[in-house]
């Protein structure tokens, strides 16, 4: 399928009741819906505990210093807190925008060897929180910290404030 600007993907159906999506499903949709995913190198996701983990391959996200491209390392920060919001928020069955209003990075090292991303909530309290403002206002925000290591050395730290819109009105 080629993507066309102002034409939005089709979503994902929702997992059943109490089951929470298949991750390798998600990751092809992934791709589908937003086509610089399949550039990235994500070999896969996986859940580990409140964080969700992926494993990226270095080499399509080099620079001309042979190490990690910040862009690259950014835009998969921002990637996997959306996907963390996204998959959340399908387990709950809800079918809500999820945008991410600011972010931040803070590059530590450089990127030398394939890598892991990990996200998380900043605030043990943060998904309880995101919960009882969606059950009020039917929108909310989350702030989802993210992390990267290479050979288990921290090479970047991001944060990202994500906003869950209204869900739209049924037709």
């Amino acid at each position: 399928m080629v993507r066309k600007a102002g034409v939005p993907h089709p979503r994902l159906p929702l997992p059943a009741a109490g089951q929470g999506d298949d991750l390798a499903v998600f990751q092809r949709w992934l791709g589908e819906a937003i086509p610089l995913v399949r550039q990235l190198g994500l070999n896969g996701m996986a859940w580990q505990g409140d964080a969700l983990v992926w494993n990226l391959e270095l080499e399509p996200n080099l620079n001309d210093k042979g190490t990690g491209f910040g862009g690259s390392l950014t835009a998969q920060a921002t990637l996997i807190g959306w996907c963390w919001t996204t998959l959340w928020l399908r387990s709950r069955g809800l079918l809500q925008d999820v945008v991410v209003a600011t972010a931040s990075q803070r590059f530590l090292a450089p990127v030398t060897a394939d890598y892991r991303l990990e996200c998380l909530p900043r605030d043990a309290e943060g998904p309880r929180g995101l919960q009882e403002r969606l059950d009020t206002k039917g929108k909310g925000r989350i702030v989802l910290v993210q992390r990267l290591y290479a050979n288990d050395t921290l090479c970047l730290e991001a944060e990202g404030d994500y906003a869950v819109l209204p869900a739209p009105p049924s037709a």
